[in-house]
C-alpha cells in the first residue's frame, strides 16, 4: 500500500498548556487545510480577546467550556491531507480526570505526538501519557519539545529533555521514539523548518508524519475473521448462496486455504472471497469481505475463522488491563456484558488485582474502580471467547464492558 492512499491516525498528548491545540492549529494552517471562513472566524475571536496574532488553538478547542478555561476537555478530531498522506488528528485532554478520553482516542492511533514545554521539561503528565500510549500499544511515538522560542532555541536544553524522556520510555519497553524541537506558536519545525533551529538536522514534524511506516502496524501473520453476519439472500439468482460477512481483523486468507471455525473447532476450506467489486483470490486485513465455505457447517454471528496453524485462545476466564469509563463505580457483585469482536457475553469480575497510579506507575490494591481508574482485573464470561493478547492483535485482544441496565459502555479492556 503506497503512502498516497494511506491514512495515518495520530493523537497529541501532554501536559496542560504545552501547546497541543496550537500545534494542531499550526499544522492545519501551514498545510493549507483551513477554510477561509474558519480562519476569519478565529481571527475575529482572537481580535476580541486583544491578541496580537491569530490564536490557532481555537481551531480544535471547540467547546465553550474549553474556550473559557483555556484547556481541552473532550477529544477534538480534525481531518486534513497532504499530497503524500491523509490524516486524522485527535487532540486529547491533558488533565488527569479526562484519562478515559485519552485512552479511547489512543486505542485507534498509529502514532502519538507527546508535547513537552521546553521550559518545564518532562512532567508527571508526560509520564502518564507515555504510560497510556504504551498500554494501548501505539507503535510510534514523537516527543515534540515545544516552545523552544522560550529557551532561546537551546540545543543543550533539547538534548537534556530527550535524554531524560528516552530513559523513561525505555523502562516501558518503548524504543521507537523520535525527538523533534519546535515552536508551535512561531511555526519552526512543524511544516517548514524556520530560521531558528539550524543546529537540528532531523526531519520536521510534518515530514515525520508523512513518512512514518505504518504498513507493519497490523498483525499480518495471524488470520482472524470474526463473523458479523450470515448472508442468505432471498432471491432466485442467489438462492443457494450462504456467505459469512465481516472484517478481517488481522492476517490474510486465500481461496482454497484451510481454516478452523472457533469455538466449535470444525475445519473446512475457503471456497470464495466475495466483495462488492467482485470476487478475490486473496484478501487482507482490514478488508471487509464475505467468505463462502466448501462444507455446510453451523456458523453464527460471533464465531471466528482462523487458520489451523495459528490458533488463538478459546477461554471463559482471562485477565486484562481495564480502564473504567463510567461515573458509577464497578460493582463486583453485578453482572455486566462483554462485547468482544462480534460476540457479546455476560460476565462477572472475579477479582481486581491492583490499580495503577498513572502518575507514579505504582500498583495499589483496591476493592472497587472509579471513573478513569486503570486496573488489572480477572473476568469470567458465560460463553467462550476467542482471544489473543492485546499486544499481539488489537482487534481480538480488546473488548468493552456494557452495563446491562443502562446499555452504557462502562469500561474498555485490553487482554493481558
Amino acid at each position: 500500500m503506497s503512502n498516497a492512499t494511506q491514512l495515518l491516525r495520530f493523537i497529541t498528548a501532554g501536559s496542560v498548556d504545552d501547546g497541543k491545540s496550537t500545534l494542531i492549529g499550526r499544522l492545519l494552517h501551514d498545510s493549507k487545510s483551513i477554510f477561509e471562513d474558519q480562519l476569519s472566524a478565529i481571527s475575529k475571536t482572537s481580535e476580541k480577546r486583544g491578541m496580537a496574532a491569530v490564536d490557532l488553538s481555537l481551531l480544535t478547542d471547540g467547546l465553550q467550556a474549553e474556550r473559557e478555561q483555556g484547556i481541552t476537555i473532550d477529544v477534538a478530531y480534525r481531518y486534513f491531507a497532504t499530497p503524500k498522506r491523509k490524516f486524522i488528528i485527535g487532540d486529547t485532554p491533558g488533565h488527569e480526570q479526562y484519562t478515559r478520553n485519552m485512552v479511547t482516542a489512543a486505542s485507534t492511533a498509529n502514532l502519538v505526538v507527546i508535547l513537552v514545554d521546553a521550559r518545564k521539561g518532562v512532567l508527571v503528565q508526560t509520564r502518564r501519557h507515555t504510560y497510556l500510549a504504551s498500554l494501548v500499544g501505539i507503535p510510534h511515538i514523537v516527543l515534540a519539545v515545544n516552545k523552544m522560542d522560550m529557551v532561546d532555541y537551546s540545543e543543550a536544553r533539547f538534548n537534556e529533555i530527550c535524554t531524560e524522556y528516552l530513559a523513561f520510555a525505555a523502562q516501558l519497553g518503548l524504543h521507537n521514539v523520535t525527538c523533534v524541537p519546535l515552536s508551535a506558536l512561531i511555526g519552526d519545525m512543524l511544516v517548514d523548518r524556520g530560521n531558528n533551529l539550524n543546529w537540528y538536522q532531523g526531519a520536521t514534524l510534518m515530514e515525520i508524519l508523512e513518512n512514518v511506516e505504518i504498513d507493519h502496524d497490523l498483525n499480518t501473520t495471524d488470520f482472524r475473521f470474526p463473523v458479523q453476519w450470515v448472508c442468505r439472500p432471498q432471491t432466485e439468482e442467489f438462492h443457494d448462496f450462504r456467505g459469512y460477512m465481516g472484517r478481517i481483523e488481522s492476517g490474510e486468507i486465500a481461496v482454497g486455504e484451510e481454516i478452523t471455525i472457533l469455538p466449535s473447532g470444525r475445519k473446512t476450506r475457503i471456497k470464495e472471497i466475495v466483495t462488492y467489486d467482485g470476487d478475490l483470490q486473496r484478501a487482507y486485513a482490514p478488508q471487509s469481505v464475505a467468505l463462502t465455505l466448501e462444507d455446510e457447517i453451523d456458523i453464527s454471528r460471533g464465531d471466528m475463522f482462523v487458520k489451523s496453524d495459528s490458533l488463538p485462545t478459546v477461554a471463559k476466564e482471562f485477565e486484562a488491563m481495564l480502564c473504567w469509563l463510567s461515573e458509577t463505580p464497578l460493582d463486583k457483585n453485578r453482572k455486566y456484558l462483554v462485547k468482544h469482536t462480534t460476540r457479546t457475553a455476560k460476565c462477572l469480575f472475579s477479582r481486581i488485582d491492583y490499580r495503577v497510579d498513572v502518575n507514579t506507575l505504582e500498583q495499589h490494591p483496591v476493592a472497587a474502580l472509579n471513573m478513569n481508574d486503570i486496573a488489572r482485573v480477572a473476568l469470567k464470561v458465560q460463553q467462550p471467547l476467542v482471544i489473543d493478547k492485546y499486544l499481539i492483535d488489537h482487534g481480538t485482544g480488546s473488548f468493552i464492558v456494557i452495563d446491562e441496565a443502562t446499555n452504557n459502555t462502562v469500561a474498555a479492556g485490553m487482554i493481558a
